[in-house]
């Protein structure tokens, strides 16, 4: 297990594509956002950054799938899959070596895009310790999702394709663009299904009210719920991906 979260962690430093989607893209987004909102409609910046910092930093943390599901599409279509399943490597020992760097990967990314929020516009940090747990509960989720995704998917063109459409559309949904309150009452709804909202209520609730780690229980229990059944459900799949691997 150690030298396949190794092997994938060396591989992850090389990529400049994933440094582009999960450090600067989401930095040249929440720039823009910041500056459009700020001038065009002359918002309140504390409530304007709150908003944006951690939304974009929710909806780019879910971007992580792409890399997933490109790093299990190639290990099954070249045949490392298969190899590795026929050595003593329990499933579990494989999911958690490929896992443990895409977790790393979604938490260096939420301090770096909140130290940007820090230091670029003073964004507000309240408890670390439910700062923390929020994080933990968001890489979770985003990498566990990636992870069904990568074993469901029958092409990586699709498992991208899904994973825009988690990102994205969760994003839209899930109040990450604008407040929640603006929004229908039916799609305000809708956002009480998905954890980007729970996320980034979390994230309020700790950055504008001081919340600590009680006062978001409800979002953390939400996002672990939805990272433990995206976990089991990859966990589940694997023997059909397996199959095809060896096929």
């Amino acid at each position: 297990m150690t030298a396949i979260a190794l092997l994938e962690l060396k591989k992850k430093t090389k990529d400049k594509g994933l440094w582009f989607w999960t450090f600067l893209l989401p930095i040249i987004f929440i720039v823009g956002f910041i500056t459009l909102f700020g001038e065009s409609m002359g918002a309140d910046p504390e409530q304007l950054v709150v908003q944006i910092v951690p939304g974009y930093t929710v909806m780019f943390s879910f971007y992580i799938m792409i890399s997933i599901v490109i790093a299990f599409i190639k290990d099954r279509d070249s045949g490392m899959a298969a190899r590795l399943a026929s050595t003593p490597l329990s499933r579990l020992e494989y999911f958690a070596g490929k896992w443990l760097p895409f977790m790393a990967v979604v938490l260096l990314q939420i301090v770096v895009l909140f130290g940007f929020g820090v230091m670029a516009y003073d964004l507000p940090l309240g408890d670390p310790v439910a700062l923390a747990a929020l994080s933990v509960g968001l890489a979770l989720v985003a990498t566990g999702c990636g992870m069904a995704m990568a074993v469901l998917a029958k092409t990586e063109n699709m498992g991208i394709a899904l994973t825009q459409v988690i990102a994205l559309g969760g994003a839209m949904l899930g109040g990450l663009w604008m407040p929640i309150e603006f929004m229908p009452e039916v799609m305000q709804n809708i956002a009480q299904f998905l954890p980007h909202y729970w996320a980034l209520e979390g994230y309020k609730t700790v950055l504008l009210n001081q919340g600590s780690l009680l006062d978001v229980w409800q979002s953390l229990a939400v996002l672990v719920g939805f990272g433990i059944a995206c976990s089991t459900l990859a966990l589940l799949a694997y023997p059909r991906y397996l199959r095809e691997a060896k096929s």
